[in-house]
This record gives structure tokens, C-alpha cells and sequence, in this order.
């Protein structure tokens, strides 16, 4: 029969037992304060790029970090055009292969990013991608592939903030010069010079929707590459090009006051 425990050493065990947790408390507000300060000093200034070319972008950064990891060389292909540098073919194909709403949203397509979430809860699995051309930017500037929630809130955040310190020329001008385009190939005149010898100007609809459809799988689609599915990809966006040929105008207009084709094409080269 074991002792009996005396009421005054239970209440001093409670007792040590509750002051603990004011401590605990104050160190987990102490550590939310200083992560909340670290996310406001090293927040992308946004407004920024209204005026200023990207020195570099997160993925370019992971890229090269992989590379380095697996004892290749680290370069990529970079090179920056001009929004008046880059054929309407080539965003016509770029739009109806990522974003064809693009010029009519605020940056959110949401009816499709309903029918994603409809599709994912009736097949049980994650959402499929239902990212707009802004979002896209967004994540390829300053973020990860990850799919966790706290980096989709940042996303959306960034995303709000382009599209209101950016004109949608400006943010598809940027979004043309950044995506992954092949193995270490970014942007669409590195791609172009890449895989046909000539700059994103000189681009027809048929090598238009050939980058276009390297968008969604970079590492194993793009020109040359003999993969039937890629193949097939290639000839619906050239179909869905033929179809919305009205985005010319959204394009145009969107540009009205830049030659689509320049005399001198600017091939400002940033290989890193």
C-alpha cells in the first residue's frame, strides 16, 4: 500500500508546473516575432522591377545549386529581350498554353482554380496546377516548387503585389524572360538562340508553340527532343493558337507603344 501524498507537495509540483508556461508562451512569441522580422527584411522589393531588370531568380539559384551538387558545371543560358523583342507568336502560344485569361484577371484565375480543387477533392489527391502566368512569375522569381501552405500564401501575396506595381505588359515581359526553357536554358531568346539559331523576334507560330509546350515539363520537353507526349503538346497549342488569334489585339494593345519586330534585336546575353 503505497504512502499517501501530502496536498501541500501535489500543489507545489502544479504550481512549478504553471509557471512553466508563461515561458514557453513568451519563447514561442519571441520566436514568431523574430521570424516575422526576418520575412519583412528579406521580402522581395516588388514595385522594383517596374524599372529594373532581375540579377537573378530562385529557380536559376536551385538550378545551379544542383548542378554544383552533382559535380556539373553551374552556367546557364540567360539572355534578356525586350517585350517589342519577342514575337506575338511566341506569346500567343505562352498564353493559350499557360494563361489564356491572362489580360482579363487580377492575377487569380479563380473559376479554374475552383475546377482544380473539384477535380483534386473527387479524385482524393493534391490539386493539379491551376497557377496564372503572375503566380508562375511570382514563384520562378522568389520561391521553391514546394507545394507546402506557408510557401502558396507567399505566392499569393507576391502575385497581389505584381499585379498592382506592374502593368501586365511589364509582368508577361518578365515572365517571357525567366522560365525554364530546357536544362539550364532560361528565357525565351536563350531558347530561341538554343534551339533555332535566331532570336525571339524571328519566331514563328510552329517554334512558338514548340517552347511554349516545354513550359510545363522544362527538364524533359523542349525542341528536339523526340517524346510523343511533347509532340502532341506542341500540336494543341497550335491549334489553341489558331483559335484565340483575338488575344493578338490584347497584345498589341497591351504594347502599343513598342515594335513588335525590331529593326535591331537586343540580345543583352546574361549567362551566369
Amino acid at each position: 500500500m503505497g504512502l499517501p501524498v501530502s496536498a501541500g507537495g501535489a500543489g507545489r509540483r502544479v504550481g512549478r508546473g504553471r509557471r512553466w508556461w508563461p515561458r514557453v508562451l513568451a519563447a514561442l512569441l519571441l520566436a514568431a516575432a523574430l521570424w516575422g522580422a526576418w520575412e519583412v527584411a528579406t521580402w522581395p522589393d516588388v514595385a522594383r522591377l517596374a524599372r529594373e531588370r532581375p540579377a537573378t531568380t530562385a529557380f536559376i539559384e536551385r538550378y545551379r545549386a544542383q548542378a554544383r551538387a552533382q559535380g556539373r558545371p553551374d552556367r546557364v543560358a540567360w539572355a534578356w529581350a525586350p517585350y517589342g523583342a519577342i514575337s506575338r507568336d511566341v506569346k500567343r502560344a505562352v498564353l493559350v498554353a499557360e494563361d489564356v485569361g491572362f489580360f482579363s484577371h487580377r492575377g487569380f484565375d479563380l473559376p479554374e482554380l475552383e475546377k482544380a480543387v473539384r477535380e483534386s477533392l473527387r479524385d482524393a489527391e493534391l490539386p493539379r496546377g491551376a497557377s496564372t502566368i503572375t503566380q508562375q512569375l511570382a514563384k520562378n522569381l522568389w520561391l521553391t516548387p514546394s507545394r507546402n501552405p506557408w510557401r502558396k500564401v507567399k505566392e499569393a501575396l507576391l502575385t497581389w503585389q505584381l499585379e498592382r506595381a506592374l502593368g501586365k505588359r511589364r509582368i508577361l515581359e518578365l515572365y517571357l524572360n525567366v522560365v525554364e526553357l530546357g536544362p539550364g536554358v532560361y528565357g525565351v531568346q536563350s531558347a530561341a538562340h538554343r534551339y533555332f539559331g535566331r532570336g525571339a523576334a524571328e519566331l514563328g507560330p510552329e517554334e512558338a508553340a514548340q517552347l511554349a509546350a516545354a513550359l510545363s515539363r522544362p527538364s524533359e520537353w523542349h525542341p528536339g527532343v523526340a517524346s510523343p507526349a511533347y509532340h502532341r503538346r506542341v500540336a494543341l497549342i497550335r491549334l489553341r493558337m489558331e483559335r484565340a488569334k483575338i488575344l493578338d489585339r490584347q497584345i498589341r494593345a497591351d504594347g502599343a507603344d513598342l515594335p513588335d519586330r525590331p529593326a535591331r534585336l537586343v540580345n543583352d546575353d546574361r549567362s551566369l
